[in-house]
C-alpha cells in the first residue's frame, strides 16, 4: 500500500479528504494518479505499453480484461521477467503496474515501428489503457476508503481531473463516428516526413521562414511537429483524404483525443501548450494562423481543428464511453460508473503537454526558473514569464502554462499565458542503456552512478553520444558518436563517467544558449534583472536553480556531477515527487476554479509550492527545521580551473564529432 501522511490536511465541507486525479499519457506508458494536498500519491496505476519490438522478446500472459488481482493469481512463467522502460530501467508487474500484453493478430500492440524511423501508436489502445488505469485506481481508492471507514477515518474523494500527454503526436478521426480514420497515430519522434519538410524548406524563402518561426516559436521544417504529420496522412492515406474532402476529418493531438472521448459533451479542445506544438498556431493570437495553415496546403473549411483553450478551465464532465464496457472487468465498470455519475461526477478541467506539466510539477513558476527531465533524452524548459523570446541560439519557444483565473495584486500578469524556451538532448538515459546492453559495462541502469563516481574524473576521456546527430543547441544531424582522449590508463569507469558527463555537458550548453537569449532581451528590457558574474552568461541571468526529474535524476552521483559541471551559481534541486508530469496536470486542474476558496487543494501557485516542497510551511519556516527530508539539493564542489578545462575539452570534442557523415560520405580524391 502507498504510504501517505494525512496529518495537517484539511477536509472539505462534506468531511472528505479531497484529491485530484491526473491522467498522464506518455510515449511508452499511461498512468492515473490521485494526488493529495502534499503532492503525495494516494492511489495510482500504470500500464507499460507493449510494442511491435518488445512483444517479440517478452510474452506477458493474462487478459487485459481481468483485474490486477486476478492477473497475479494466474500461472505465468514470464511474470517475473523484467522489461525495460525507455530510460533503461528494469520494471516488473506489481499491484500498481501492469505490462501490457500482446493480443495476437486482431489486436496489435500500442506502439509499432513498421519501418526504420517510423513510430506509430494505436489511438484506441491508448484510450483503453487510460480507462483501465482509471478503473483500477478507483478500485484501489475504494479499497482504501473501505479500510478507512472501518477505522472511523475520513474518506478520500476525487474532485477534478487533469490531463498530461506526449505532445506533437497526431491523430485523425471521423466527426460522424468518433472513431479513428486510420488505426494509428503518428508519434512525435517519427521521421517519415523528412523528405516532405526538406522539400518545403527548399521551396520557402528565408524571409518567410523567419516569419514563420516568429509566429510559431518553432523550427517548423522538422519532422517533430504535427503540421507535416497531418500533411503526410492527407497525401498517403486515401481514407483520410476522403474524410477531408467530405468535411468529416477531425485533427488533434493526444490531449484532444482523450478529452473528446472522456467528456460527456465530447469537448473538442486543445490547450495552448499542446496547440503551440502543431505548427499551425500563432503564439501572439493564441489561435490558428491562416498563413501557417495555407502554407501546408490545408483548406480550413475542410478540416475540423479543436478550439484552443487555456490550461486550466472547465472542459466537460468525466464520462466513460460505453464502447469500453467489454474492455474492463464488470466490477471495475461498476466502479467507473459510480465515480463518474451522480454525486461523484467530476470535471476534467486541467491540461498540459508533458514537458510543460513537468515544469509546473517542479514548481518552476518564476521567470528564470528552469527544469530538466532526464528520460530517454533530456528536455529543458526555461521559464521566460509573459515574455515571448524567439531564440537566436537554437532553442524553441513554447507555452509553459496558462492559468487565467489566478490573480495577484503585486503581479497583474499572474494569470496571463507564460512562455518558455525549450531545448532537447537526443541521448540521455539512452546512453546508459547503451552502456548496459551494447558494451555490457553495467548489469543494470541504476549502477551507472556508482561506477561513474568510482573515479574522480573521466581521466581525459570525452564521450559525445551523437548516435543520431546532435540536437540543441548544436543542431547537426550529420554528427555521430565519438569517444576521444583514451589512453592505456582508461578504464570502464572512465568511459561510464564520460557518458554521464556528456549528458550533463549538453544540459549546460542548452542553459547557456537559453540564457544568452534572455541576456539579449535584458539589454532591451529592464524587467529582466541580472546578476553579473564572471562564471558565464547563463549565470548572469535569473537562473539560480535547475529543477530535475526523470530516471537519471534518481542517482545522487549523477546529479552531483551535473551540479559540478554547472558551477556554484546554479544549484540542482530534485523534486520530492517522482511523478512531476502527472502532478503538474493536477496543479492545472486545481487552478481551474475561478474563486480561490473553491480550489480544492491549493489557493494559488505559492500555496501549492509550500505544501508540496515545504510540508505546508513557508520556505523560511521549513529551512528552520532541524530535519528537512522533502527536497534534495546538489551544489557544485568543482573548482573554477577544473570546470573551465573540462568545458574546453567538451567543446573541442563536439567540434570534432560534427559533420562526420558529410566528411566520410563526401567525394575525396583517390590516393595513389
Amino acid at each position: 500500500m502507498i504510504s501517505v501522511n494525512d496529518g495537517n490536511i484539511q477536509m472539505d465541507k462534506d468531511g472528505n479528504i479531497p484529491l485530484i486525479a491526473s491522467i498522464d499519457v506518455g510515449t511508452t506508458s499511461s498512468r492515473v494518479i490521485f494526488f493529495n494536498k502534499q503532492g503525495q500519491e494516494v492511489a495510482k496505476h500504470q500500464i507499460e505499453y507493449s510494442t511491435s519490438a518488445s512483444t517479440q522478446k517478452y510474452a506477458v500472459h493474462g487478459s487485459r480484461r481481468q483485474s490486477i488481482k486476478d492477473q497475479t493469481k494466474m500461472a505465468n512463467p514470464e511474470k517475473d521477467k523484467p522489461v525495460f522502460t525507455s530510460e533503461g530501467i528494469a520494471i516488473k508487474e506489481n499491484e500498481y503496474l501492469t505490462i501490457e500484453e500482446f493480443h495476437g493478430a486482431n489486436e496489435g500492440p500500442t506502439l509499432k515501428f513498421p519501418k526504420p524511423g517510423w513510430v506509430e501508436c494505436n489511438p484506441m489502445n491508448v484510450l483503453v489503457n487510460v480507462v483501465q488505469c482509471l478503473g483500477t485506481t478507483y478500485e484501489l481508492l475504494d479499497n482504501l476508503n473501505n479500510d478507512r471507514a472501518q477505522n472511523n477515518l475520513p474518506l478520500y474523494r476525487v474532485d477534478c481531473v487533469g490531463v498530461a500527454n506526449m505532445r506533437e503526436t497526431t491523430i485523425v478521426w471521423s466527426k460522424k463516428t468518433g472513431m479513428p480514420i486510420v488505426d494509428y497515430g503518428i508519434v512525435w519522434n517519427d521521421t517519415r516526413t523528412l523528405d516532405l519538410v526538406k522539400r518545403k524548406k527548399k521551396e520557402t524563402e528565408k524571409e518567410k521562414r523567419l516569419r514563420m518561426k516568429d509566429k510559431t516559436g518553432l523550427s517548423v521544417f522538422s519532422t517533430y511537429f504535427s503540421c507535416s504529420k497531418l500533411v503526410w496522412l492527407l497525401e498517403n492515406e486515401p481514407e483520410v483524404k476522403k474524410a477531408y474532402e467530405a468535411g468529416d476529418l477531425m485533427f488533434g493531438t493526444v490531449d484532444t483525443w482523450l478529452i473528446y472521448h472522456l467528456t460527456a459533451s465530447n469537448a473538442f479542445v486543445s490547450d495552448v501548450t499542446n496547440a503551440s506544438r502543431t505548427g499551425f498556431m500563432n503564439l501572439d493570437t493564441r489561435d490558428y494562423d491562416d498563413e501557417l495553415v495555407e502554407f501546408w496546403g490545408i483548406d480550413r473549411n475542410k478540416i475540423n481543428f479543436p478550439k484552443i483553450v487555456s490550461s486550466a478551465e472547465y472542459y466537460g464532465d468525466l464520462s466513460i464511453p460505453k464502447l469500453f464496457k467489454s474492455q474492463v472487468p464488470g466490477h471495475i465498470w461498476e466502479l467507473l460508473l459510480k465515480y463518474t455519475e451522480g454525486e461523484f461526477q467530476v470535471p476534467i478541467q486541467g491540461c498540459l503537454g508533458d514537458q510543460s506539466a513537468s515544469l509546473v510539477g517542479q514548481m518552476a513558476f518564476k521567470p528564470g526558473a528552469a527544469k530538466c527531465t532526464y528520460g530517454t533524452g533530456c528536455f529543458l524548459l526555461y521559464n521566460t514569464g509573459c515574455k515571448k523570446l524567439i531564440s537566436k541560439h537554437g532553442a524553441l519557444t513554447t507555452f509553459s502554462y496558462w492559468f487565467p483565473y489566478l490573480e495577484e495584486k503585486e503581479n497583474p500578469e499572474y494569470g496571463a499565458p507564460h512562455f518558455a524556451l525549450e531545448g532537447s538532448v537526443a541521448v540521455a538515459g539512452a546512453v546508459v542503456q547503451w552502456l548496459r546492453d551494447n558494451l555490457r559495462l553495467i548489469p543494470k541502469a541504476e549502477d551507472v552512478g556508482p561506477i561513474a563516481n568510482s573515479v574522480p574524473d573521466s581521466g581525459g576521456v570525452v564521450f559525445v553520444p551523437a548516435f543520431s546527430g546532435l540536437f540543441a543547441p548544436y543542431w547537426d544531424p550529420e554528427a555521430r558518436g565519438t569517444i576521444m582522449g583514451m589512453s592505456q590508463y582508461t578504464t570502464a569507469s572512465h568511459i561510464a563517467r564520460a557518458a554521464v558527463e556528456a549528458v550533463c555537458f549538453q544540459a549546460r550548453a542548452i542553459l547557456l544558449a537559453m540564457s544568452n537569449d534572455a541576456m539579449g532581451e535584458a539589454e532591451k528590457d529592464s524587467t529582466f534583472k541580472t546578476e553579473i558574474s564572471e562564471e558565464g552568461s547563463y549565470q548572469k541571468s535569473l537562473l539560480s536553480t535547475l529543477a530535475v526529474d526523470g530516471g537519471m535524476s534518481r542517482s545522487d552521483e549523477v546529479m552531483q556531477i551535473q551540479a559540478d559541471i554547472l558551477g556554484p551559481c546554479v544549484k540542482v534541486r530534485r523534486s520530492p515527487t517522482a511523478e512531476c508530469t502527472a502532478l503538474g496536470a493536477a496543479v492545472a486542474a486545481n487552478m481551474a476554479y475561478e474563486r480561490p476558496q473553491d480550489r480544492v487543494l491549493w489557493r494559488d501557485l505559492q500555496d501549492a509550492k509550500n505544501w508540496i516542497f515545504y510540508e505546508g510551511m513557508t520556505k523560511s519556516e521549513y529551512q528552520a527545521k532541524e530535519t528537512k527530508q522533502n527536497l534534495k539539493i546538489f551544489r557544485s564542489q568543482s573548482t573554477d580551473e577544473d570546470r573551465h578545462k573540462h568545458w574546453i575539452q567538451w567543446e573541442a570534442a563536439v567540434k570534432r564529432s560534427k559533420g562526420w557523415l558529410k566528411d566520410v560520405e563526401g567525394e575525396h580524391p583517390v590516393v595513389a
